[in-house]
């Protein structure tokens, strides 16, 4: 289910928090918003930014305070939910859109069940692209079969990572990974330095942090990736459309699958039923709210939302994946 009467649902289901005699939970309390990257990039923006106005669509009104723990491309973040935190609804988190496809994959580190997260919803889904900056030999996705890329990488189970590896690998693409960043701001701030020369990212994260660099030409996209084309990117190669056979195809949509999960916050398994529609309806009436949307468009932030449930129906769809599509995946990006 999508965003289709969202201020209505969120009116409908907040209405009895508000009638009820009883002292709502979150009243007087403070949830914890886990960031599963470093400071600047675009899964932290987003969680700011919610942070501001989530807490006024509980019940009780609870503070929001962000802290960011970043490690092996959010997988940190997912096994603390997972493993570690209070599983009463006053932790959260937000990860990468790829670590769902972690546990499945055999990723390192990803020491979790997906599937069994209590998914609350995401601010935006996403597309994936790839962009070199202007001082690079590589201009064109043709140029990237015959000419390297030195890309920054945020760790395993981020798009930075996990996609010039398939490409590379599936494609012949060359691309060549330099590790250890925590978050895209510091990869963008690397290419200013002439230190790598572009990067593998989610387009709003791109465009909302460097649409001067888009609009000059000194930065260009070069591939996209996702469910389906990105309009605004027209003429740009849409990456499964460069699969060389229908096997190459399944594993490509499949490793791109990631996308449709977009921005995920996500609480822990085992959630009390009534926190979980808490924190899921919140969530939505945030997505309803004038002044978060205002707020998303001063930061150049895409909303294009989606529920808890519908993100719960997709991971349990990918979890349903036959194994050697999955296996496939897998030996591209080991």
């Amino acid at each position: 289910m999508r965003f289709s009467s969202l201020a209505a649902l969120a009116t409908a289901l907040l209405a009895p928090f508000s009638a009820g005699a009883q002292t709502p939970f979150y009243q007087g309390k403070t949830i914890d918003l886990v960031v599963g990257f470093g400071v600047g990039g675009g899964y932290d923006l987003w969680a700011r930014a919610l942070s501001r106005f989530w807490g006024r669509h509980l019940p009780g009104q609870p503070n929001i305070v962000v802290r960011n723990m970043p490690g092996a491309g959010s997988f940190a973040a997912a096994g603390y939910i997972y493993a570690q935190a209070p599983k009463d609804g006053t932790a959260v988190a937000i990860i990468a859109r790829d670590a769902a496809l972690g546990p499945l994959t055999g990723a390192a580190g990803a020491r979790y069940d997906a599937s069994k997260f209590t998914w609350i919803g995401t601010p935006s889904v996403e597309h994936a692209v790839c962009v070199a900056y202007g001082t690079a030999k590589v201009a064109t996705a043709a140029d990237l079969l015959t000419t390297e890329l030195i890309v920054g990488d945020v760790g395993a189970g981020g798009s930075s990572r996990d996609y010039p590896l398939a490409l590379s690998r599936m494609l012949g693409m060359k691309f060549k990974l330099v590790s250890g960043f925590n978050a895209s701001a510091d990869i963008f701030l690397a290419m200013e330095r002439g230190e790598v020369e572009g990067m593998c990212e989610s387009w709003d994260s791109v465009a909302a942090r460097h649409s001067d660099w888009l609009a000059s030409g000194k930065m260009t996209v070069l591939l996209q990736g996702g469910e389906k084309p990105l309009p605004a990117l027209a003429g740009v190669p849409f990456i499964p459309d460069l699969a060389k056979s229908d096997d190459d195809r399944r594993a490509l949509t499949f490793l791109y699958s990631g996308e449709g999960i977009g921005r995920p916050f996500i609480a822990p398994p085992g959630l009390p039923p009534e926190r979980a529609q808490e924190l899921r309806r919140g969530f939505d009436a945030t997505m309803a709210d004038p002044d978060f949307l205002a707020e998303a468009a001063r930061l150049r932030l895409d909303a294009e939302p989606a529920t808890g449930e519908h993100l719960q129906e997709l991971v349990a769809a990918l979890y349903a994946t036959p194994r050697a599509v999955i296996d496939r995946v897998a030996d591209l990006i080991k």
